[in-house]
């Protein structure tokens, strides 16, 4: 069993800061991504950012253009654990947070199946 959980949302004013942590736990062998999506409501999940090939010597990474030059994602392949931390929050950056991955686990290596995490609420707002 592969399970996601992802921490550290809250309430923050405009202009704050905030941290997102989320931790894959199971067996798991390698993460090959690591992603933070959102959904706001009454609107469709999207990307926000993420570490392609993260298991991989050329990993990348991709942001959401909403978000660019005030978050930033980075991943702990020896912890299975990825962060993102946010600035400059606006409230439009209210929504829920999920972490996602695609992994490969002991019963599918060197497959890879998608997961995801419950989600954290952020909510920007004076």
């Amino acid at each position: 069993q592969v399970q996601l959980v992802e921490s550290g949302g809250g309430l923050v004013q405009p202009g704050g800061s905030l941290k997102l942590s989320c931790t894959a736990s199971g067996s798991i062998v390698s993460v090959r991504v690591m992603g933070w999506y959102r959904q706001a409501a009454g609107k469709e999940r999207e990307l926000v950012a993420q570490i392609t090939r993260a298991d991989m010597a050329d990993a990348g990474t991709d942001y959401a253009d909403s978000v660019k030059g005030r978050f930033t994602i980075s991943g702990d392949n020896a912890k299975n654990t990825w962060y993102l931390e946010m600035n400059s929050l606006k409230p439009e950056d209210t929504a829920v947070y999920y972490c996602y991955s695609r992994l490969g686990h002991r019963g599918n290596w060197p497959g890879t199946e998608s997961y995801w995490g419950l989600g954290t609420r952020v909510t920007v707002s004076s």
